[in-house]
């Protein structure tokens, strides 16, 4: 993160570790999982993280222009990088409104706690001690406090028991050096414990090949002997926004569904007219986005169709009975859904077509599906984003554009790609952002 970014870290002999103690508590479970407005909660998705919190404008701009529905805020820590001085404010808006505006309107949190650095780094002043005494009972101990004050900042934040706090333990320490690395270990170990006897589940970021890559040979080797974080963020910048490990440096399995990968680091990036330097981050955590079991309609009718072709009086079909399931919906059709096309359904969708500013013609044309199709809540959806809004979204975008548009409920990438298209072609933004004005293109019909 900020202000060191190791791109490799020198890796370690694996039979060079030797067991140790295991802690007492260790098998306890942490005290609640990532739900119910914890941070970061269930997502797949992207996230930024910059020096310094956002200000309240900046979160604004970006919260409907950028594809991130995550954002790393620095806590605390005597090694942060973002603090006040006679020429930088640092975040003083950063307080307990500030997260609980951010949270109301979406945001997933990722709270991050930077203190004491490897033993062995070169570039920090205050360092992890490598004393080995009693198993690194001196390490356990900072790595315990730290998690304390911690927990302290994000309760006065109002972050919540049950949210994940993460331990900043940059790259570009020495893995070969055992004293540094087992400190290490034991340091992270002791957070670990800590966070989850107050509440709170750990997160530890670090180099892939440095503290991610010792976290899991420690756990590959000798199992037990560190307590190991529920969540892991990790710095591997191969431009690539996805949730994958190098087997080199982190086994497949290990932490799978709750990692966070920063794959691109130190970038200005603007979005909604305003311009900030981030890291880029992809994030699989908590399982990662799952849609809500799909709503039934109108008795099980199929709304799902790959084209939505234009239908007029005498059609009939499962599009015909779709469409009558809509006009029950939105325009009071009283017919029976049997997948005729007769005049009772031509004068319910004339009646849609008049009361919508659509054109008046009677028969399902795309205009027509498109703004029955999206008719419903007009909620803010990105990359990320699971809920039965985007079915109607996906289902939308199948009628308004030239792409076929798979309907999960969980807004991809290749749900982002379609919106994009259908954005450019109405005049909008090509953000891939279902913000106010693109939901209302839609429900006037665009196409």
């Amino acid at each position: 993160m900020h202000p060191v970014r190791p791109r490799r870290a020198l890796a370690w002999v694996a039979g060079a570790l030797a067991p140790v103690l295991v802690l007492a508590g260790l098998l306890a479970a942490p005290a609640a999982s990532a739900a119910g407005g914890t941070a970061p909660g269930d997502l797949t998705g992207y996230a930024f993280d910059a020096r310094c919190a956002p200000t309240q404008e900046q979160m604004d701009a970006w919260l409907t222009a950028s594809p991130f529905w995550g954002v790393g805020i620095y806590l605390g820590g005597s090694t942060m990088s973002c603090r006040a001085t006679a020429t930088d404010p640092g975040q003083p808006h950063l307080d307990a409104a500030w997260v609980q505006r951010q949270t109301a309107q979406g945001w997933r949190l990722l709270p991050v706690w930077v203190g004491p650095q490897a033993s062995c780094h070169p570039l920090y002043a205050d360092r992890i001690d490598p004393t080995p005494d009693a198993s690194y009972a001196a390490a356990d101990a900072r790595g315990r406090s730290e998690a304390a004050a911690a927990v302290a900042r994000a309760r006065a934040l109002g972050v919540a028991a049950g949210s994940t706090l993460w331990y900043d333990l940059e790259g570009g320490f020495d893995l070969a050096d055992v004293d540094c690395r087992r400190s290490a270990l034991r340091f992270l170990s002791g957070w670990t414990l800590a966070l989850h006897d107050l509440g709170y589940r750990s997160g530890v970021y670090s180099s892939v090949s440095a503290g991610i890559h010792a976290l899991d040979n420690a756990d590959n080797l000798s199992p037990g002997s560190y307590a190991m974080p529920d969540q892991v963020w990790y710095a591997w910048y191969n431009g690539r926004a996805d949730a994958e490990v190098d087997p080199a440096w982190v086994r497949g399995e290990s932490w799978a569904g709750d990692r966070v990968h920063q794959y691109a680091a130190q970038e200005a990036a603007t979005y909604g007219g305003v311009t900030l330097g981030i890291d880029r981050n992809f994030l699989e955590v908590g399982g990662g986005s799952v849609a809500p079991r799909a709503a039934r309609h109108c008795r099980g009718t199929r709304l799902d169709f790959g084209v939505y072709r234009t239908e007029r009086r005498g059609d009939r079909g499962a599009r015909v009975r779709a469409l009558q399931c809509l006009l029950k919906k939105h325009a009071r059709y009283s017919g029976r859904l049997d997948g005729r096309f007769d005049r009772d359904v031509v004068r319910s969708l004339r009646t849609f077509q008049r009361r919508h500013d659509l054109r008046v013609t009677g028969r399902a044309t795309g205009q027509a599906w498109v703004a029955l199709l999206s008719r419903g809540g007009t909620p803010l959806l990105k990359v990320g984003s699971a809920e039965e809004s985007v079915r109607r979204l996906q289902r939308a975008l199948a009628a308004a554009t030239a792409r076929r548009v798979r309907v999960t409920g969980v807004f991809t990438d290749a749900t982002a790609a379609a919106v994009r298209d259908y954005q450019g072609g109405a005049g909008l933004a090509a953000t891939g952002v279902v913000a106010a004005e693109t939901w209302q293109a839609l429900l006037r019909g665009r196409r």
